[in-house]
């Protein structure tokens, strides 16, 4: 009788399991609906605002503002920590934008390199004050370097505080309204900031903040610090990472700008409302992730107070940054986007989730965000178990399981190709037909590993979220002439 009563409690158990699992089937045949349905409409509105972009279009409107009396002065900060290896030639190709006013703020947040001697010799700086404005609180600033020949140019030597408060310390000292953000480990292109201009110049009280387009400078050809030549990367971890960028940047950004629902503005290059970024606190201090963080706080303070406002994307005013070339520094990096992605959305997006004060961006960004970036790694290792169970207790037959799997990666590569399509058809920055071959061979390879090892790393970002684990994690630079 024991035994009977044994496989019977057995078998109920496993009915349980088997309507669990069916019923998170539905959950998750939904879900990726959901987000396919999402990403195909972004997609769609990426294609229809790059169809103006297509080369040659904006070349005589950006000849002039070149030149123009009429472009808005810029104050570009470039926050500094251990960047002996490039910070030289950053600053080089800063110096040699073609913009009519602007001036170059570079803060040593107490590097433990040769940074600081680097600036101090190679532009011949001299102290000349250690005062700044308190508009923004920030660590103890040492000293402000500046020298008259190059009148464009000033370093900040500042005690160690992070990214964000080197940031800050750049705005305290900063002449102009308009504030752009620059890492020293990036080169703009020579008509890049002229570009963003335009942009705001479109719209200059409503948009608060303009975004530009970030790409993979690893195995180009640099002089002077601007990038001469142009190559597909060599190594595989920056070529995955290019394709990657491609269809972030011109397969997503692009889309969310036209809705007014873009996120994030890269710390690697964007422009800001100096006066609005302020009135948020600026940019806030103690985790990774201030580049999202100082966005969020523009739409909320902008929605909440009723201010007509705007947060757009340029594809074509370009940034070239160093990608990581190795699994440790990569992984590390990836882990704190993770982490920085959770933070906020706990710390800053929950409040404004689902609330019809905050528009699109409530409505429609931060719950995509919560759902398909935030949440992803749990509804994909989970989707994975599910389908090990599926299989062991004969749910369902292998052909489903891979025509699903087939049509998941279909609609995935889809996207990475229409990305490619908008880089051909409006920037085409690879000449080379090699090059395209590259792309498209890397489109396919990043669904094969690399994907599958991101989740990981984002879910190891969270797991040192809960670990209160703030630390900026390994980053190695490599002069750009190598």
């Amino acid at each position: 009788m024991r035994i009977i009563e044994y496989y019977l409690q057995q078998d109920s158990w496993l009915n349980l399991l088997r309507e669990f699992l069916l019923g998170y089937g539905y959950l998750a045949m939904f879900y990726v609906m959901a987000v396919t349905v999402i990403y195909f409409l972004i997609f769609g509105l990426s294609i229809r605002h790059t169809l103006p972009l297509k080369r040659g279009f904006q070349y005589n409107s950006i000849k002039k503002l070149s030149g123009s009396e009429h472009v808005p002065p810029v104050s570009l900060l470039v926050p500094a920590y251990n960047e002996e290896l490039t910070i030289k030639e950053n600053v080089r190709s800063l110096l040699a934008l073609n913009y009519p006013e602007y001036e170059v703020i570079v803060v040593n947040d107490g590097s433990q390199d040769d940074t600081f001697q680097v600036m101090v010799k190679e532009f011949q700086l001299k102290k000349v004050s250690s005062i700044v404005s308190d508009a923004i609180q920030t660590s103890k600033v040492r000293g402000i370097y500046h020298n008259p020949e190059y009148p464009q140019l000033y370093f900040i030597d500042k005690e160690n505080g992070g990214k964000a408060d080197a940031l800050n310390a750049g705005i305290n000292l900063s002449h102009y309204p308009l504030i752009s953000t620059i890492d020293a480990d990036s080169l703009l292109e020579k008509d890049a900031l002229t570009r963003i201009a335009r942009v705001y110049m479109e719209n200059p009280k409503d948009t608060v903040a303009v975004g530009g387009n970030v790409r993979i400078v690893n195995s180009c050809t640099v002089e002077d610090g601007i990038v001469k030549h142009v190559t597909f990367p060599k190594k595989l971890l920056p070529a995955l990472q290019n394709v990657e960028y491609i269809k972030a940047f011109l397969g997503g950004r692009i889309g969310w700008s036209a809705v007014n629902g873009l996120i994030i503005v890269s710390g690697a290059f964007g422009v800001f409302q100096k006066e609005k970024v302020i009135a948020v606190g600026g940019y806030r201090g103690g985790y990774p992730g201030e580049d999202m963080n100082i966005v969020i706080k523009l739409h909320r303070y902008c929605l909440e107070n009723k201010i007509p406002y705007r947060v757009a994307f340029c594809p074509d005013a370009v940034c070239w940054t160093q990608a990581p070339d190795s699994y440790r520094i990569l992984s590390s990096q990836r882990k704190r986007w993770g982490r920085g992605n959770l933070k906020n959305m706990v710390e800053e997006g929950f409040a404004m989730v689902f609330r019809p004060r905050y528009k699109v961006f409530g409505m429609l960004t931060l719950p995509y965000n919560i759902l398909f970036e935030t949440l992803n790694p749990y509804f994909r290792i989970s989707g994975m178990l599910a389908i090990l169970a599926y299989w062991m207790l004969n749910m369902t037959e292998w052909k489903t399981i891979v025509v699903f799997g087939l049509v998941n990666f279909l609609s995935c590569f889809i996207l990475s190709l229409g990305a490619l399509y908008i880089e051909e058809t409006a920037f085409s920055r690879y000449p080379k037909l090699s090059d395209l071959n590259k792309m498209l061979f890397y489109s396919f390879l990043m669904f094969i590993g690399y994907r599958q090892i991101g989740v990981l790393w984002r879910l190891m970002g969270h797991i040192d979220f809960f670990r209160n684990n703030n630390t900026w994690g390994t980053m190695v630079r490599t002069n750009f002439n190598k």
